[in-house]
């Protein structure tokens, strides 16, 4: 089943055996992979269930499908996390969206920083969350995810500590630490971490964290962790966490 397309499907658009296809993926069936009737491609369904369908019609507006089959299949990672990112500058953004989401982040977080170049005004912020949900749509497509990260509000690095009571593990990516000679690795973060834990793991813009910042975060019991001893870039620093958690709860138990 890889190499069929997937769409992931609102729920009111699934009735019984059937699920009907609107908006931008209908140009997409229709444009961009030219897909005919009697083809089939897989719907993902927004609770995490997907199922192979079969195209029973393409009209300007939607495409008509039927279920064919349920698929047992899920590429959900054990571990809830969400990447809590420092505005960086340009569209570094965009790209801790699109890998973050294949390689498994369950949400994200916009972090408007002490230390962030860019700042989000109201217009700024909707017009830019549109755009990331969209990329992370695809991304999760693409990547054959199960379920679409979702992207929350902007938040300032106050009210990001302060609302972070439901989360198991809290961490934090703190330059200082890969300077120290006695520091928290993130490979012993991760040992603490078990099946079914939400974790939220902080990262800076380019100019890390001020003082003030690793200070509140600390009193709200956020760990600060080294990713490695070199100093990573903001965009680079979420994917080693995420692929460093990958790797230790989905690929280590087949080794």
């Amino acid at each position: 089943m890889s190499d069929l397309q997937r769409y992931f499907i609102p729920s009111e658009n699934w009735t019984d055996n059937k699920v009907t296809i609107t908006g931008d993926d209908v140009h997409h069936i229709a444009r961009v992979m030219r897909s005919h009737t009697g083809e089939e491609i897989i719907c993902n369904h927004p609770d995490g269930y997907a199922a192979v369908c079969r195209i029973t019609d393409i009209e300007k507006d939607t495409v008509y499908t039927i279920i064919s089959k349920w698929l047992e299949e899920s590429s959900e990672s054990p571990i809830d996390v969400t990447i809590a990112q420092g505005l960086p500058k340009s569209d570094k953004m965009e790209f801790v969206l699109q890998k973050g989401a294949e390689l498994g982040a369950a949400s994200f977080i916009p972090v408007q920083t002490d230390r962030s170049v860019t700042v989000w005004d109201q217009k700024k912020t909707d017009k830019k969350l549109k755009r990331y949900s969209k990329i992370i749509k695809e991304a999760s497509e693409q990547s054959h995810r199960n379920k679409i990260p979702r992207i929350q509000k902007v938040m300032s690095t106050t009210e990001l500590a302060t609302d972070s009571g439901n989360y198991q593990i809290k961490l934090f990516a703190y330059e200082e630490e890969a300077k120290n000679e006695v520091f928290q690795s993130l490979g012993t973060a991760i040992s603490k971490i078990s099946r079914g834990d939400r974790v939220l793991l902080v990262i800076g813009p380019e100019g890390g964290f001020s003082g003030r910042e690793a200070d509140v975060l600390k009193q709200n019991e956020f760990i600060p962790v080294r990713l490695g001893p070199r100093i990573l870039r903001t965009e680079t620093a979420s994917l080693y966490a995420l692929a460093s958690i990958s790797y230790h709860f989905e690929e280590l138990r087949w080794t």
